[in-house]
């Protein structure tokens, strides 16, 4: 089982992820947890230059770097465990290429970008993904006074474009759509319920 999480930063996909773990752990549920970009030598590699080490950069060429990663992530470590018949959790997937470098950057056709996903993920789809939806000012809020890296300094516009990327992304079955503002435990609850059904 593939379950991805996404939504713009600071809406809570780092605690739901860590009660999920929790809850997984107390099961005796075997499962695996990677971010993106990153999860293998490589993938880590290419984050630090996407985040942290480049200032500029063109959106076609960011663009392909977020899809390198994936690729690698998903050809070393995602396919052989889905294989084993693991569960594996995904810290953003390719929802975050389509919101953030179709919809944020127009970097190329959403056309474009759907094509690429599937090259770039080797064709594999999340089970469920979880939107923890959040409005740009709680997300702010939250996330004052951090250490932003490169995609979270590119300000209001942008972020607004996310948001309506991920609203429109949202409309598919596979979404799970949940208020962030909700207490975590009553969110981590949603989540559960969801994955429960899946499992059916």
């Amino acid at each position: 089982m593939l379950i991805s999480f996404e939504g713009i930063d600071g809406c809570g996909k780092s605690t739901q992820i860590d009660l999920l773990k929790k809850h997984f752990e107390q099961e005796g549920i075997e499962f695996s947890i990677f971010r993106e970009p990153g999860g293998t030598e490589l993938s880590e590699k290419v984050r630090n230059l996407l985040l942290h080490e480049t200032t500029e950069m063109d959106p076609v060429t960011e663009l392909l770097l977020f899809s390198a990663a994936r690729s690698q992530l998903i050809a070393e470590e995602i396919l052989p465990r889905l294989k084993k018949g693991e569960i594996v959790i995904l810290d953003r997937f390719f929802d975050s290429t389509t919101a953030y470098q179709g919809y944020g950057r127009n970097s190329v056709s959403l056309e474009q970008i759907e094509i690429l996903n599937k090259v770039a993920t080797h064709n594999t789809v999340p089970d469920v993904t979880f939107y923890l939806k959040i409005d740009l000012e709680t997300a702010d809020h939250r996330t004052d006074g951090n250490d932003k890296d490169r995609m979270e300094r590119a300000g209001s516009e942008f972020f607004h474009k996310v948001i309506r990327g991920y609203d429109e992304l949202s409309k598919q079955v596979r979404f799970e759509t949940i208020d962030g503002t909700l207490p975590p435990d009553e969110i981590h609850q949603l989540i559960l319920q969801r994955i429960k059904r899946e499992k059916l």
